[in-house]
Protein backbone atom coordinates (compact mmCIF):
# COMPACT_ATOMS: atom_id res chain seq x y z
CA UNK A 1 0.00 0.00 0.00
CA UNK A 2 2.68 2.51 0.99
CA UNK A 3 4.84 2.15 -2.18
CA UNK A 4 1.70 2.37 -4.33
CA UNK A 5 0.63 5.51 -2.49
CA UNK A 6 4.06 7.06 -3.06
CA UNK A 7 3.94 6.19 -6.76
CA UNK A 8 0.45 7.64 -7.23
CA UNK A 9 1.56 10.79 -5.39
CA UNK A 10 4.59 11.19 -7.68
CA UNK A 11 2.54 10.63 -10.85
CA UNK A 12 -0.39 12.90 -9.96
CA UNK A 13 1.53 15.54 -8.02
CA UNK A 14 -1.00 15.27 -5.16
CA UNK A 15 0.78 15.36 -1.81
CA UNK A 16 -0.26 12.80 0.80
CA UNK A 17 -1.11 14.70 3.97
CA UNK A 18 0.94 13.66 7.03
CA UNK A 19 -2.21 12.85 9.05
CA UNK A 20 -3.59 10.36 6.52
CA UNK A 21 -4.20 6.91 7.97
CA UNK A 22 -1.75 4.11 7.10
CA UNK A 23 0.18 5.98 4.37
CA UNK A 24 0.64 9.42 5.99
CA UNK A 25 4.03 10.40 7.39
CA UNK A 26 2.60 10.44 10.92
CA UNK A 27 0.75 7.10 10.67
CA UNK A 28 3.47 5.21 12.56
CA UNK A 29 5.06 8.18 14.33
CA UNK A 30 4.95 8.43 18.13
CA UNK A 31 6.00 11.64 19.86
CA UNK A 32 4.52 11.36 23.35
CA UNK A 33 6.83 9.70 25.87
CA UNK A 34 4.20 7.25 27.11
CA UNK A 35 3.44 6.20 23.53
CA UNK A 36 7.12 5.73 22.71
CA UNK A 37 7.63 3.64 25.85
CA UNK A 38 4.61 1.50 25.02
CA UNK A 39 5.68 0.91 21.41
CA UNK A 40 9.19 -0.04 22.49
CA UNK A 41 7.80 -2.62 24.94
CA UNK A 42 5.05 -3.93 22.66
CA UNK A 43 4.34 -2.30 19.30
CA UNK A 44 0.77 -3.64 19.23
CA UNK A 45 -0.05 -1.39 22.19
CA UNK A 46 -0.51 1.60 19.88
CA UNK A 47 -0.16 0.04 16.41
CA UNK A 48 -2.82 -2.31 15.05
CA UNK A 49 -0.39 -3.43 12.34
CA UNK A 50 3.33 -3.39 11.70
CA UNK A 51 4.70 -0.78 9.26
CA UNK A 52 6.23 -3.60 7.19
CA UNK A 53 2.74 -4.98 6.47
CA UNK A 54 1.91 -1.93 4.34
CA UNK A 55 5.34 -1.73 2.73
CA UNK A 56 7.13 0.73 5.01
CA UNK A 57 10.68 -0.52 5.32
CA UNK A 58 13.41 0.59 7.66
CA UNK A 59 16.96 0.35 6.35
CA UNK A 60 20.14 -0.06 8.31
CA UNK A 61 22.12 1.22 5.32
CA UNK A 62 23.05 4.89 5.33
CA UNK A 63 23.75 5.86 1.74
CA UNK A 64 26.18 8.67 1.09
CA UNK A 65 29.24 9.81 -0.80
CA UNK A 66 31.25 6.66 -0.10
CA UNK A 67 28.49 4.14 -0.82
CA UNK A 68 29.12 1.68 -3.64
CA UNK A 69 26.99 0.11 -6.35
CA UNK A 70 26.18 -2.96 -4.28
CA UNK A 71 24.68 -0.98 -1.38
CA UNK A 72 22.79 1.26 -3.79
CA UNK A 73 21.40 -1.70 -5.75
CA UNK A 74 20.40 -3.41 -2.50
CA UNK A 75 18.43 -0.36 -1.36
CA UNK A 76 16.66 -0.16 -4.73
CA UNK A 77 15.58 -3.78 -4.29
CA UNK A 78 14.37 -3.08 -0.73
CA UNK A 79 12.24 -0.25 -2.09
CA UNK A 80 10.63 -2.66 -4.56
CA UNK A 81 12.37 -1.65 -7.79
CA UNK A 82 13.29 -4.48 -10.17
CA UNK A 83 15.64 -2.75 -12.60
CA UNK A 84 18.07 -3.85 -15.28
CA UNK A 85 21.82 -3.41 -14.83
CA UNK A 86 21.74 -0.55 -17.32
CA UNK A 87 19.00 1.25 -15.40
CA UNK A 88 20.85 0.75 -12.11
CA UNK A 89 24.04 2.14 -13.64
CA UNK A 90 22.18 5.18 -14.94
CA UNK A 91 20.68 5.81 -11.51
CA UNK A 92 24.03 5.25 -9.78
CA UNK A 93 25.62 8.07 -11.80
CA UNK A 94 22.79 10.38 -10.69
CA UNK A 95 23.17 9.10 -7.12
CA UNK A 96 26.89 9.95 -6.99
CA UNK A 97 26.23 13.45 -8.35
CA UNK A 98 23.72 14.12 -5.57
CA UNK A 99 25.91 12.47 -2.93
CA UNK A 100 28.66 14.98 -3.71
CA UNK A 101 26.23 17.73 -2.64
CA UNK A 102 24.53 16.04 0.32
CA UNK A 103 25.78 14.11 3.32
CA UNK A 104 23.07 11.43 3.21
CA UNK A 105 20.71 10.19 0.50
CA UNK A 106 17.21 9.25 1.67
CA UNK A 107 14.64 6.85 0.25
CA UNK A 108 12.65 9.85 -0.97
CA UNK A 109 15.68 11.06 -2.93
CA UNK A 110 16.02 7.64 -4.56
CA UNK A 111 12.32 7.55 -5.48
CA UNK A 112 12.65 10.90 -7.22
CA UNK A 113 15.70 9.64 -9.14
CA UNK A 114 13.74 6.63 -10.37
CA UNK A 115 10.81 8.81 -11.41
CA UNK A 116 13.03 11.24 -13.31
CA UNK A 117 15.46 8.80 -14.92
CA UNK A 118 13.44 5.63 -15.51
CA UNK A 119 9.73 6.50 -15.49
CA UNK A 120 9.91 9.24 -18.11
CA UNK A 121 8.82 10.00 -21.65
CA UNK A 122 11.37 10.52 -24.45
CA UNK A 123 13.07 13.90 -24.21
CA UNK A 124 12.59 16.42 -26.99
CA UNK A 125 14.00 19.18 -24.81
CA UNK A 126 17.02 18.80 -22.52
CA UNK A 127 18.45 21.39 -20.12
CA UNK A 128 22.14 21.99 -20.82
CA UNK A 129 22.83 25.21 -18.92
CA UNK A 130 21.04 27.67 -16.66
CA UNK A 131 22.26 30.93 -15.17
CA UNK A 132 20.02 33.34 -13.28
CA UNK A 133 20.65 36.87 -12.04
CA UNK A 134 18.26 38.33 -9.47
CA UNK A 135 18.22 40.55 -6.42
CA UNK A 136 16.68 43.59 -4.79
CA UNK A 137 17.84 45.98 -7.51
CA UNK A 138 18.67 43.70 -10.47
CA UNK A 139 16.08 42.84 -13.10
CA UNK A 140 15.55 39.07 -12.88
CA UNK A 141 17.28 37.58 -15.92
CA UNK A 142 17.73 33.97 -17.01
CA UNK A 143 20.17 32.62 -19.56
CA UNK A 144 19.27 29.13 -20.75
CA UNK A 145 20.87 26.65 -23.11
CA UNK A 146 18.70 23.79 -24.32
CA UNK A 147 19.24 20.81 -26.55
CA UNK A 148 16.22 20.43 -28.82
CA UNK A 149 16.25 17.10 -30.65
CA UNK A 150 20.05 17.14 -30.51
CA UNK A 151 20.45 20.77 -31.59
CA UNK A 152 21.75 23.32 -29.05
CA UNK A 153 19.93 26.64 -28.71
CA UNK A 154 20.55 29.45 -26.24
CA UNK A 155 18.74 32.58 -25.18
CA UNK A 156 18.01 35.01 -22.37
CA UNK A 157 14.83 36.47 -20.95
CA UNK A 158 13.36 38.58 -18.16
CA UNK A 159 10.59 38.10 -15.64
CA UNK A 160 9.07 39.34 -12.40
CA UNK A 161 11.27 36.85 -10.54
CA UNK A 162 14.04 34.33 -11.27
CA UNK A 163 11.63 31.44 -11.90
CA UNK A 164 9.36 33.53 -14.11
CA UNK A 165 12.42 34.66 -16.09
CA UNK A 166 13.52 31.04 -16.47
CA UNK A 167 10.10 29.89 -17.67
CA UNK A 168 9.82 32.82 -20.10
CA UNK A 169 13.20 32.02 -21.62
CA UNK A 170 12.45 28.31 -21.99
CA UNK A 171 9.06 29.08 -23.55
CA UNK A 172 10.74 31.43 -26.04
CA UNK A 173 13.38 28.85 -27.01
CA UNK A 174 10.86 26.03 -27.43
CA UNK A 175 8.11 28.12 -28.99
CA UNK A 176 5.69 26.79 -26.38
CA UNK A 177 2.28 28.41 -25.98
CA UNK A 178 1.37 26.31 -22.97
CA UNK A 179 -0.37 27.83 -19.96
CA UNK A 180 0.93 27.24 -16.44
CA UNK A 181 -2.02 25.94 -14.41
CA UNK A 182 -0.23 25.03 -11.20
CA UNK A 183 3.17 25.43 -9.56
CA UNK A 184 4.05 23.79 -6.24
CA UNK A 185 7.27 23.32 -4.29
CA UNK A 186 7.88 20.74 -1.58
CA UNK A 187 10.96 19.70 0.36
CA UNK A 188 11.69 16.03 -0.31
CA UNK A 189 13.50 15.68 3.00
CA UNK A 190 14.33 17.87 5.98
CA UNK A 191 17.50 19.85 6.55
CA UNK A 192 19.21 22.83 4.96
CA UNK A 193 20.61 20.69 2.13
CA UNK A 194 17.27 19.08 1.25
CA UNK A 195 16.26 18.66 -2.35
CA UNK A 196 13.33 20.75 -3.47
CA UNK A 197 10.76 19.06 -5.69
CA UNK A 198 8.79 21.25 -8.08
CA UNK A 199 5.55 20.16 -9.73
CA UNK A 200 3.98 22.07 -12.60
CA UNK A 201 0.80 21.46 -14.54
CA UNK A 202 0.76 22.74 -18.11
CA UNK A 203 -2.12 23.05 -20.57
CA UNK A 204 -2.03 23.51 -24.32
CA UNK A 205 -4.93 23.03 -26.73
CA UNK A 206 -6.86 20.89 -24.27
CA UNK A 207 -3.92 18.67 -23.39
CA UNK A 208 -2.77 18.72 -19.77
CA UNK A 209 0.62 17.43 -18.62
CA UNK A 210 2.31 17.16 -15.26
CA UNK A 211 6.00 18.04 -14.99
CA UNK A 212 8.28 17.28 -12.06
CA UNK A 213 11.85 18.20 -11.24
CA UNK A 214 14.09 17.95 -8.19
CA UNK A 215 17.34 19.65 -7.25
CA UNK A 216 18.96 21.25 -4.18
CA UNK A 217 18.65 24.52 -6.12
CA UNK A 218 14.97 25.39 -6.37
CA UNK A 219 15.35 27.44 -9.58
CA UNK A 220 17.09 24.53 -11.31
CA UNK A 221 14.36 22.21 -10.01
CA UNK A 222 11.75 24.56 -11.50
CA UNK A 223 13.48 24.55 -14.88
CA UNK A 224 13.65 20.74 -14.84
CA UNK A 225 9.95 20.49 -13.96
CA UNK A 226 8.92 22.93 -16.70
CA UNK A 227 10.98 21.11 -19.32
CA UNK A 228 9.63 17.76 -18.13
CA UNK A 229 6.10 19.11 -18.55
CA UNK A 230 6.88 20.37 -22.07
CA UNK A 231 8.30 16.96 -23.00
CA UNK A 232 5.12 15.31 -21.77
CA UNK A 233 3.03 17.72 -23.84
CA UNK A 234 5.09 16.83 -26.91
CA UNK A 235 4.57 13.16 -26.14
CA UNK A 236 0.81 13.67 -25.87
CA UNK A 237 0.74 15.48 -29.21
CA UNK A 238 2.48 12.54 -30.88
CA UNK A 239 0.30 9.81 -29.39
CA UNK A 240 -3.13 11.39 -29.04
CA UNK A 241 -4.27 9.88 -32.34
CA UNK A 242 -3.23 6.34 -31.39
CA UNK A 243 -6.23 4.27 -30.23
CA UNK A 244 -4.41 2.51 -27.39
CA UNK A 245 -3.54 5.80 -25.69
CA UNK A 246 -6.45 7.11 -23.62
CA UNK A 247 -6.89 10.31 -21.66
CA UNK A 248 -5.33 13.70 -22.22
CA UNK A 249 -3.11 13.88 -19.16
CA UNK A 250 0.18 12.27 -18.14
Amino acid sequence: IFPTSRLVSMITGIIVQPNKAVVGANAFAHEAGIHQDGVLKNALTYEIMRPEVVGITTSRLVLGKHSGRHAFKERLAQLGYDLTNGEVEKLFVRFKELADKRKEITDEDIEVMVAEEILRVPDVYELEYLNVVSGTVAVPTATVKLKIEGQEVQGAGFGVGPIDATFNTIAKLTGSRSKLLRFTVTAITGGMDAQGEVTVRLEENGLVALGKGADPDIITASAKAYINGLNRLQYLKRVQEEPHIRGSEV
